[in-house]
């Protein structure tokens, strides 16, 4: 016993320090996902506060995307704050506003590609630039790139150096489980340092994950890269039919031209072709509140739900105007709604999309 050492894996000591088959599953998603080393959480929001946890301290600040993925900034508001961790927003498409917001007591930037919910694409190796050169780390939600749409940690192939993220977190409930029946997440890092102190913190939370559900996603990754691309196809095609609809005043999804950040995309993912299986329309600020309900209320296979990534489509409205800091100039006036692309027929989606479209009318 004596001799056991679980942070190096050498030995299974306890459930919560990991298993055969929790093993695996790490050293899986470090590989999809480019990086050394894994720790599995119970969900995607644990994963993220595991990695701000494990990195920071009272007086230290964090900065967030102006589009962040809402439970990240309620988790800095509610928690952090609480510690004396204090937190702004930056604006994810301007590099130079980033630029200005990092003080000498910042520590960790956040970036998400593509932005939660708006699905703004940022330039990425700018943002991760700018926090090299200052010296800070940086944690990517990478649940919408999932490890298929772009590697993390290399993010400048062939330049000679390697710009990459310091964390990466995944919400494995997402793409890598496939069923929309698994709440999972991953903390995933390259730097053994860095490794160190996130498994520490992990360790002292007492996170751990069952290894049934381990199992569960073991057993759907072989299928994930088929399961992502199939979202994707069937997302583009929706994307493009919406962008025809008069109800519509803007479509917003990485891989359409003409969408915030649709360079960035290119140029990172174009070789990949990969923009996973969301996408968001605005309609016209002529419709109220009430009447997107009700439109979202006649979606028959799109069903209200927050989550994506499974076999089923989900829809959501939004108020964007409760959600960011000022209106974003690259967005259309008018209520947001995003949609989550299943694996049903393209052609039985577009079809319940045109019957809503009738109602709202």
């Amino acid at each position: 016993m004596r001799e056991f050492e679980w942070k190096d894996k050498s030995a299974y000591t306890y459930g919560l320090h990991g298993t055969p088959t929790t093993y695996t599953l790490e050293e899986r998603i470090a590989t999809l996902e480019g990086g050394r080393y894994c720790v599995l959480v119970p969900s995607g929001l644990a994963a993220i506060a595991n990695a701000a946890l494990a990195l920071l301290k009272a007086g230290d600040a964090m900065l967030l995307p102006d589009n962040v993925y809402g439970p990240n900034q309620a988790f800095a508001e509610g928690e952090l704050a609480r510690w004396g961790i204090s937190t702004q927003v930056y604006d994810p498409m301007n590099p130079a506003d980033l630029v200005s917001k990092i003080t000498p007591a910042t520590r960790l930037v956040w970036v998400e590609a593509a932005g939660s919910v708006t699905l703004e694409f940022p330039d990425l190796p700018a943002l991760l630039q700018v926090c090299r050169d200052r010296k800070v780390w940086c944690a990517l939600d990478n649940t919408w790139g999932a490890g298929l749409a772009f590697n993390p940690f290399d993010l400048l192939p062939g330049s000679g150096t390697t710009l990459g993220v310091d964390v990466s977190v995944h919400a494995l409930t997402k793409y890598p489980s496939g069923g929309g029946d698994v709440l999972m997440g991953s903390v995933v890092t390259r730097d053994p340092a860095l490794h160190r102190r996130v498994q520490r913190t992990h360790m002292h939370l007492g996170l751990g994950v069952a290894a049934n559900d381990a199992e569960l996603v073991l057993r759907s990754l072989p299928s994930m890269a088929l399961r992502y691309r199939a979202h994707d196809v069937a997302t583009r095609a929706l994307a493009q039919w919406c962008s025809q609809q008069a109800e519509f005043v803007q479509v917003l999804h990485p891989a359409l031209a003409g969408s915030p950040g649709h360079a960035h995309w290119q140029a990172l993912c174009g070789a990949q072709d990969a923009a996973a299986g969301l996408f968001s329309v605005v309609l016209d600020p002529r419709y109220t509140l009430a009447q997107v309900d009700a439109f979202c209320d006649a979606l028959a296979l799109f069903k209200l739900g927050y989550s994506w990534g499974g076999p089923m489509s989900l829809v959501v409205p939004y108020e964007l105007a409760r959600m960011r800091v000022g209106w974003p100039g690259h967005l259309a006036r008018g209520t947001l709604v995003r949609f989550s692309v299943g694996l049903e027929a393209v052609s039985d989606l577009q079809a319940d999309l045109a019957q809503a479209l009738q109602k709202l009318a």
